[in-house]
């Protein structure tokens, strides 16, 4: 690699999506058992903005957790990748001076893998932060083929990716969305969606064997819906005390998923787009320059899909 400055999206100090910043940055250098990724385009997830709203940690900070893009070099000791290989991932929730919103990364090898050959880059970006999370979350709940699957929030990011992956392990999907979203999650592979505005009137209960929740709100609403003998999850922060009290409450407790980096797990949702279990769903790309439009259509909370950062796309004219 011949350059020596990128362009990389910082913030100085926690705040709204107007604190962030496209600067020029040393372009780094990958050590012992590192590689370096051409971003392609990433991807704007719900927790960027909880790092951006943070005040704990260092600043400057980056922002950005998952990519997809090219080798560019790498470091003493990696055998199995080489410059210009098609790699995505997910660099983790670790806070972080430069992020996936930059030119280049470094990557480990946890948090790299070969991209889908059947989709373009700037598609694949979409998926690792949320095809992560909600693979992970599928098998802590060791979903069987024939269960009865309830996935609350499926049009944004992970419920859409639990949607397919769901389906693809053989259980039979029911999705809780908007009442806009219902074609969207059929087209997933949900048998069956139902609207949360009206499910205190239509909720089946003690219906299903497994539930992943990717709201956080009214959890309780949605457990009363597992059997007796179900499990439950939910992956969303704003869930994440509910499911530590039902840990003394009659009835199913709800883990906590975390997700995490995994090559393998990587590798697995590779297999699942290349295969056509699994496909992204985008709402809107944005150019790096409109990093803070971004920020600010994930933090409405309103998902009807992925918002991706296309690094290489031109920012609209003006005149």
């Amino acid at each position: 690699m011949s350059e020596t400055v990128m362009r990389a999206v910082q913030f100085d100090r926690a705040g709204g999506p107007e604190v962030l910043r496209v600067r020029d940055v040393p372009a780094p250098t990958p050590g012992s058992g590192q590689i370096l990724v051409r971003v392609r385009a990433a991807s704007v997830n719900p927790a960027d903005i909880l790092s951006r709203r943070s005040r704990i940690g260092g600043f400057p900070r980056g922002t950005g957790m998952d990519y997809a893009g090219d080798v560019a070099a790498v470091g003493p000791g990696v055998d199995d990748l080489r410059p210009g290989d098609r790699v995505w991932g997910f660099l983790g929730t670790g806070r972080r001076p430069v992020g996936a919103a930059a030119d280049y990364l470094i990557a480990t090898r946890d948090q790299v893998a070969a991209a889908p050959a059947s989709i373009a880059l700037v598609e694949a970006a979409a998926l690792p932060t949320v095809g992560l999370t909600a693979l992970q979350a599928l098998r802590t709940l060791r979903l069987h083929d024939g269960d009865r699957l309830l996935v609350v929030g499926a049009s944004g990011g992970v419920g859409s990716a639990a949607v397919q992956l769901g389906r693809a392990m053989g259980a039979a999907v029911t999705a809780v969305a908007g009442a806009r979203s219902g074609d969207l999650v059929r087209d997933l592979g949900a048998d069956r969606v139902l609207d949360y505005a009206s499910i205190d009137s239509h909720a089946p209960e003690q219906d299903f064997d497994a539930l992943i929740d990717c709201h956080g709100g009214s959890i309780s609403r949605y457990r009363r819906m597992l059997r007796r003998s179900g499990r439950g999850v939910t992956v969303a922060a704003k869930g994440f005390p509910f499911a530590l009290l039902s840990r003394v409450l009659p009835g199913p407790s709800i883990g906590v998923v975390i997700v995490k980096p995994s090559r393998n797990d990587t590798q697995a949702l590779t297999r699942y787009v290349d295969d056509g279990h699994l496909r992204p769903v985008i709402d809107t790309t944005y150019p790096l320059a409109a990093i803070q439009d971004a920020h600010r259509a994930v933090e409405t909370g309103h998902a009807h899909g992925k918002r991706v950062i296309d690094l290489r796309a031109l920012p609209p004219s003006r005149g």
